[in-house]
């Protein structure tokens, strides 16, 4: 699957969090963790929105998905 997260956003987000150098290789692994968890996030919202009778995810969706609500 393709990865839609920039790579300079992921290596920005490590470098924010306290690196002063980060590898190629940990900019792939970040990038392929939070794709993966940021799609059972979306997964559960939708259902969560479906539950609702929404079509339209919410920000409430996607805290109560990160919450483990469904």
């Amino acid at each position: 699957m393709r990865n839609n997260l920039p790579n300079a956003g992921i290596e920005r987000l490590i470098k924010n969090s306290g690196a002063s150098r980060v590898s190629g290789e940990a900019v792939i692994e970040l990038q392929s963790i939070l794709e993966e968890q940021g799609r059972k996030i979306a997964t559960r919202a939708i259902t969560l929105a479906a539950h609702a009778s929404r079509k339209t995810i919410k920000a409430s969706d996607i805290k109560l998905a990160v919450k483990g609500g469904i």
